[in-house]
């Protein structure tokens, strides 16, 4: 999506454009590569803040984080199902997270919530997500 387009939308705020080496580290560390879809985002916007500060989707770097995070903590991995398939890039600020499926590769968005360990589609592509969440009203836009 491009960056005129994103600021169209109320309370958005973009940062500047990922380094290619830090979004390379994500690949690298992960081991796999990027969807196209994100790769794009990132190049346009490290990361996209919605109202109230809520990163509806994160840095290279919190992305390496939390993935790296989720996959290899045993509390969580003794608790929940395993991430892996999953490549979360986004949050709504309550504890739920947004994800692409890697395994098999997908463009759908996923949610994760956190208090179930359920995993839900909610969006067909990563543009249709922003749209929705962007210009959806509520931090749980997708519960409707």
């Amino acid at each position: 999506m491009r960056r005129e387009t994103l600021l169209e939308f109320t309370g958005v705020e973009l940062r500047s454009a990922a380094a290619e080496d830090a979004v390379a580290l994500v690949e690298e560390r992960l081991g796999q590569s990027l969807p196209q879809s994100l790769r794009s985002l990132l190049e346009v916007s490290d990361g996209i803040s919605a109202d109230y500060g809520v990163e509806i989707v994160w840095s290279a770097a919190r992305i390496l984080a939390e993935n790296i995070s989720l996959r290899h903590n045993e509390q969580l991995c003794s608790l929940y199902m395993p991430f892996d398939p999953l490549l979360f890039f986004g949050d709504n600020g309550g504890g739920d997270q947004f994800a692409l499926v890697r395994t098999p590769e997908r463009d759908d968005v996923f949610v994760w919530d956190h208090e179930t360990d359920s995993r839900n589609w909610i969006s067909p592509s990563l543009d249709s997500f922003l749209r929705s969440s962007l210009g959806g009203g509520s931090d749980d836009w997708y519960r409707r």
